[in-house]
């Protein structure tokens, strides 16, 4: 626990009391709508948490309601009714573990059970469309979905699919079928070192080892009859848009990043000026209990600098104006070190969740991967810039707010 985590929690409960989820992440439900979460369990939960220790509870209570509700429709015959319940009863018990920071806690272990369970029924119903991946990494294992479209498929692109620090692989499902296998495109929902399932058996995330595991789920799907191994791109969404840019910069096997909401910037403001809960979560993801140390070995060499500057394949960069974990004047000055084709949206008034824009950002990213991996977006000097207004407009030729009325922040404008 960090010192902020323990003398703030206060603030935190008051919070969740006080404005629900929104209190902390701003908008964020239409996020959750699209990675499973159906806007009437969300409301039942939040309907029973007024502090943050009530979470795991709520969570687990209401997915507890979906699954049977699956189950009921299953022995019914319903295999549809009852696979989209699957979905959203295994989002909930894995959104349920999130807050408890200890890989051997028996309720941790339970609920990822449960959550496996619902995967299991979800692969059968769907015709061993979904199937878990189980690979040996570094003296330990890594885990993953692997979606497949339907039908015969061979040398298709194929998508990894990325999930943010307080995200697993579960929380693809939706997403995966909705805007990429129903394209033909097979799809790899994965969990990075110090995520869900693969943080249970005992990988930690330090500051290179993501990047490599990216590296080796890379290995995975080039031995697949399905996939196009010159066709390989990459969906991250927050620390996995950050993990995205190091491993397109490590990795030339990924043909095209898409990486939106990613933290670019100095990480003091994720882990010091942010609610405090994203320290805390990542310094039980990196297996660390001494804030100090962490602050010295791992937070002090997290920024990106230089490094993106080896990137060489297409880049899409999304971001809210106003997203709390990094500024946007920073994130700007790290689109200028791209030396790569490049694309950035900068989303007005939009926080870190992106909720206002979340449905047009998922499938927006997920045919600009597709395009990408066709080889569209490969001109050496490209370089797209969009402001998108909240009222429809859409500026193009810079992603500067226009409030900022022609000026240019001074630590971008010396990059440029």
């Amino acid at each position: 626990m960090t010192t902020r985590s323990i003398g703030q929690s206060w603030a935190l409960d008051i919070a969740l009391a006080q404005g629900g989820f929104d209190a902390l992440h701003p908008e964020a439900k239409g996020t959750m709508e699209q990675l499973g979460h159906d806007h009437s369990d969300f409301d039942k939960v939040f309907a029973l948490v007024k502090s943050g220790v009530m979470m795991p509870k709520a969570w687990a209570s209401v997915a507890a309601q979906a699954q049977e509700r699956a189950a009921h429709h299953e022995r019914n015959g319903f295999t549809r009714t009852a696979a989209d319940l699957y979905t959203r009863a295994a989002v909930m018990w894995g959104r349920a573990q999130y807050s408890i920071f200890d890989a051997s806690d028996p309720r941790k272990l339970a609920l990822r059970a449960r959550a496996d369970h619902c995967v299991e029924r979800l692969g059968q119903l769907r015709g061993g469309l979904i199937r878990r991946v189980a690979l040996d990494f570094e003296g330990k294992q890594i885990f993953a979905l692997l979606h497949l479209p339907a039908g015969p498929v061979h040398d298709a692109p194929a998508v990894i699919l990325g999930p943010g620090m307080d995200m697993i692989k579960e929380d693809y499902i939706q997403a995966a079928e909705r805007y990429y296998t129903s394209r033909g495109v097979v799809a790899l929902s994965i969990e990075g070192p110090g995520q869900g399932e693969t943080r249970a058996n005992g990988l930690t995330v330090d500051l290179t080892n993501y990047e490599r595991a990216v590296g080796r789920y890379l290995d995975y799907l080039t031995e697949l009859p399905e996939v196009d191994p010159g066709r390989i791109g990459m969906f991250g969404i927050s620390m996995s848009g950050y993990w995205g840019s190091r491993a397109a910069a490590t990795d030339r096997r990924l043909a095209a990043l898409a990486a939106f909401e990613a933290p670019t910037g100095d990480f003091r403001t994720i882990f010091e000026r942010a609610q405090p809960s994203f320290k805390n979560n990542f310094m039980y993801m990196a297996g660390y209990d001494d804030e100090t140390a962490f602050d010295r070995e791992l937070m002090a060499n997290m920024p990106l600098g230089e490094l993106v500057g080896d990137i060489t394949c297409p880049v899409l960069y999304g971001i809210g104006e106003f997203d709390e974990l990094t500024p946007l004047e920073q994130a700007l000055a790290n689109y200028e070190l791209v030396k790569a084709p490049k694309e950035i949206r900068v989303y007005e008034g939009e926080f870190h969740p992106l909720g206002g824009v979340a449905a047009e950002v998922f499938r927006f990213g997920a045919e600009w991967l597709e395009r990408a991996l066709a080889g569209e977006f490969s001109q050496p000097k490209r370089d797209v810039r969009h402001y998108v207004h909240r009222d429809g407009r859409t500026t193009d030729g810079t992603a500067d707010p226009q409030w900022w009325l022609g000026t240019v922040p001074s630590e971008i404008a010396r990059l440029r």
